[in-house]
């Protein structure tokens, strides 16, 4: 999963990308993109590791991206980039300092969102555009596509970002588009070194998926030892390191699960939306295990845990055979049987 970092200039994105990352800049000119793959963080698979003691533990990974910028979010090219990000998290200044207007986190948020409107608006005009034009020419048009565009088009003009009509985008003829508004948005709050406390703004915090972030706090967190960790969370009260929560409020942003797998003495965690049947859970591991699926051996990682081995949770009548359209549940620990 790839998440894209966006905000007006001087909300902090670098310091977030680098507090979120555990990275410091290594030198990168100005403008230029940036982008870090973190390990999602996962006690299950630490205890199902302990469990079946693999050569190899891999973890679910997860992508922050940084896009490089000319300093103007007007700027078409920087919509470009996130166009391929499965979500956006939006870094908003809720800090003061010396040569900063006070914080307008509304303000700030309410801006660079009609951006996201305005640059899918230019992508559907210009599509439209082209579609009259093929039809003039006695070219074959896609209906639904026409119908769909223009459904986009009718919201996007009332100045209402697309993620607001899920229904709407997730139709497969729209998947090419990339709308930036339509993408699931998580609001991140760039907070004082001294200020714990998630601000509550109408039409804004009780309408989008929000959290908060000290981030030069955060930032230096990220540089410290394991050992300090511990006492700097404490001090400052901060319930976790901001890359934990903030991959945590990406997972429910997104709607994803994750399930695990032992195969080949390599214990795995797989990212998958949820509703996911058995069948394309497999196909995130291979396309030839859809092509030849048979079934899916699962036991809830729970009931494993319990019985404390798969083969005790077996005897236990835990593990079960289930079938193509099985919904994959959070935890499943799963062997699919497939025959090419």
């Amino acid at each position: 999963m790839k998440l894209g970092i966006i905000g007006l200039p001087n909300s902090g994105k670098s310091t977030v990308f680098e507090a979120l990352t555990q990275t410091l800049s290594t030198g990168e000119k100005k403008g230029e993109s940036r982008i870090s793959t973190m390990q999602v963080p996962d006690e299950r698979l630490t205890v199902l590791s302990n469990m079946f003691k693999p050569k190899k533990t891999i973890y679910a990974q997860m992508e922050y991206f940084l896009p490089g910028v000319s300093g103007q979010t007007k700027d078409q090219k920087i919509w470009h980039q996130v166009r391929d990000c499965n979500a956006l998290i939006h870094v908003v200044r809720n800090f003061s300092g010396y040569g900063f207007d006070e914080p307008a986190p509304y303000d700030d948020f309410h801006a660079l969102d009609q951006e996201l409107i305005l640059a899918d608006l230019v992508v559907v005009e210009k599509r439209l555009e082209r579609i009259e034009q093929d039809k003039q020419r006695g070219r074959k048009v896609d209906p639904e596509e026409l119908s769909l565009l223009n459904q986009c088009l009718k919201k996007l003009e009332t100045e209402v970002p697309l993620r607001k009509f899920p229904e709407l985008t997730a139709a497969p003829t729209l998947k090419g588009y990339g709308f930036v508004s339509a993408k699931p948005i998580l609001v991140l709050f760039n907070n004082d070194d001294d200020d714990d406390r998630l601000p509550v703004i109408e039409n804004l915090t009780d309408k989008e998926s929000c959290m908060l972030i000290r981030g030069k706090l955060e930032q230096e967190l990220a540089q410290m030892s394991a050992e300090e960790v511990e006492d700097f969370l404490e001090e400052f009260n901060i319930p976790a390191p901001a890359t934990d929560r903030a991959i945590k409020r990406s997972f429910e942003v997104l709607g994803l699960i994750s399930f695990f797998t032992f195969v080949n003495e390599e214990v795995k965690a797989w990212t998958i939306t949820k509703d996911t049947v058995a069948v394309d859970a497999a196909e995130v591991i291979h396309s030839d295990m859809k092509r030849g699926f048979i079934r899916a051996e699962v036991v809830a990682y729970n009931d494993l845990v319990d019985a404390g081995s798969y083969a005790e949770a077996r005897k236990k009548g835990t593990v079960r055979l289930e079938g193509k359209q099985y919904m994959v549940q959070d935890g499943d620990v799963i062997t699919f049987r497939f025959n090419v």
